[in-house]
């Protein structure tokens, strides 16, 4: 699972990545559809999408000469499962900080 969720983060550190993630997200879409918005070639994106089929966030298919490619969430959820935890530690931490400034307030000078 390890290597899976550095693969993830590591597709999900580019904003190309995440743009051409949340653009799938609205349903499948072809490469040259994915490069549209980057004004980027063909081959520039489908680096791109390398990246992101490898860490198996998207699925790519043939459609005649098409190349489409489909959102695959999986991974996704595992990330925000992972990163959950780091939630409960800061919300614990926050939490004992906003008791410490209470406590102080209380406090006569």
């Amino acid at each position: 699972m390890v290597e899976r969720l550095d693969a993830t983060f590591h597709a999900l550190a580019d904003p190309t990545r995440r743009g051409m993630l949340a653009s799938l997200a609205l349903g499948e879409k072809s490469i040259g559809e994915l490069a549209a918005p980057y004004a980027m070639s063909f081959a520039g994106a489908a680096k791109h999408v390398k990246v992101l089929e490898g860490a198996g966030l998207i699925a790519r298919r043939r459609s005649g000469r098409t190349q489409l490619c489909a959102l695959r969430p999986g991974p996704l959820a595992e990330a925000e499962q992972w990163l959950r935890q780091w939630e409960r530690f800061w919300n614990l931490r926050l939490d004992r900080l906003e008791a410490l400034i209470a406590a102080e307030k209380e406090q006569p000078e």
